[in-house]
């Protein structure tokens, strides 16, 4: 899977579009218990999100491959 656009919205999910059409949820909210992800409790830091891709990076250095953000994304109908 490969990203095409990327939102971070105000509830720590991310809407995640992908280059062949699908778009879903992803909720960040479990991976808090990860020190790594510890800085995203932060709405302004959850904000800072790179969209690379193959994965999605924020500012703090957390990151999150394409594939596990698909293996656990809710697919939104169209």
């Amino acid at each position: 899977m490969r990203i095409k656009e990327l939102k971070a919205n105000s509830d720590f999910t991310l809407t995640i579009l992908t280059e062949d059409g699908r778009e879903g949820l992803f909720d960040i909210k479990p991976y808090f218990k990860y020190p790594v992800f510890k800085e995203l409790e932060e709405f302004s830091e959850f904000q800072k999100i790179f969209n690379g891709g193959y994965f999605v990076e924020w500012e703090c250095g957390a990151d999150l491959s394409a594939d596990s953000i698909e293996a656990n994304f809710k697919k939104l109908a169209l």
